[in-house]
């Protein structure tokens, strides 16, 4: 993980402790943690674009983690006490490996937290953080069609994902990244998620998207 990216890590693990201070350093990381665009990457022009998408990367795997500690999950989805929450990336290899580092050590809610890589067409048993990676909404459908449990916090980045049923999807605004939320997704999917990460987003859908 370079310096940037570390930054990124270091800035979502201190959002922690009381309700007011812990949505104070929210806030404050998403107000300068996720800033993409040329002035804040400072590199060479022909270096830019790619340390842009290597920052998006690191700033996403950062949300997924942290979306953990603000999502209430329901509790058969969990075998038993020492039961890990999982985190399934389908098409986005390099952010789970990113997002693999991050977590490494850490926990949440008292339960330690594993990334698991999908592949085509594999169903995400046992996942309680679904994030699907890329453009393709054909992707999330099939997956749906699928027959994914209905108990999990479903992430995307495409442009109609909420439409596609998806809970929260990434989007990037003004160079930086910033993200929806479908309410009526999350209590379709059996997830309940904190107020103060609703404060935070960019749109907050209480019915269809």
């Amino acid at each position: 993980m370079d310096g940037r990216a570390e930054g990124v890590a270091a800035r979502a693990a201190m959002v922690a402790g009381p309700a007011d201070q812990g949505r104070r350093r929210l806030l404050r990381w998403l107000a300068s943690g996720c800033a993409l665009g040329a002035g804040s990457v400072g590199m060479p022009a022909s270096a830019q674009p790619n340390n842009a998408a290597m920052l998006e990367r690191s700033v996403k795997a950062a949300f997924l983690y942290k979306f953990l500690g603000y999502a209430e999950f329901a509790p058969s989805t969990f075998a038993d006490a020492a039961t890990p929450l999982t985190i399934g990336v389908a098409g986005a290899d390099e952010l789970a490996a990113e997002l693999g580092r991050i977590v490494a050590g850490r926990s949440v809610q008292g339960r330690s937290v594993v990334v698991k890589i999908l592949r085509e067409n594999e169903a995400p048993s046992g996942v309680h953080l679904l994030f699907v990676g890329g453009e393709d909404s054909a992707r999330l459908r099939s997956i749906l069609k699928a027959g994914v449990p209905q108990r999990m916090l479903i992430v995307t980045e495409s442009e109609n994902g909420l439409q596609n049923g998806s809970v929260i999807n990434f989007k990037i605004v003004e160079e930086r990244v910033r993200f929806d939320v479908s309410l009526e997704a999350a209590d379709r999917n059996s997830v309940k998620l904190s107020s103060r990460l609703l404060t935070v987003a960019n749109h907050v859908h209480k019915g269809a998207p």
